[in-house]
């Protein structure tokens, strides 16, 4: 039986993160409880929510998880705009992540296309 950890956008998901922690690690100490814990925790609530999603045994409440996750990625997409235009972020790490944050947005939107269809 597959699980969540079968799934690619779940896989991308724990890489974005594992990326976003690397990432923060040389942001100003005095962002620790700002932007540093915001890009944190909404990383890791893709990937949680996607997990938890699909442990559930209904359609529609995985969906539901699944749109968390998608408001986490948006979240995180102001959020690296915020930590560029305050240098950060250097523009290949920059890119890199809103590219990564782009990608798991429009699987994740795929995916909520694809569980309603069912």
């Amino acid at each position: 039986m597959k699980t969540h950890k079968d799934l690619d956008v779940w896989k991308l998901a724990v890489e974005f993160t594992t990326d976003i922690y690397r990432s923060t690690q040389v942001f100003p100490r005095h962002e620790l409880y700002g932007l540093v814990s915001q890009l944190r925790r909404a990383s890791i609530s893709i990937a949680s929510n996607i997990a938890e999603g699909a442990a559930r045994h209904s359609t529609k409440e995985f969906i539901q998880f699944v749109y968390h996750a998608l408001g986490s990625a948006s979240e995180i997409e102001t959020q690296l705009i915020v930590s560029k235009n305050l240098e950060y972020l250097d523009d290949t790490t920059y890119e890199l992540l809103i590219s990564k944050q782009t990608q798991l947005s429009k699987m994740l939107s795929g995916m909520i296309k694809s569980l309603k269809e069912r």
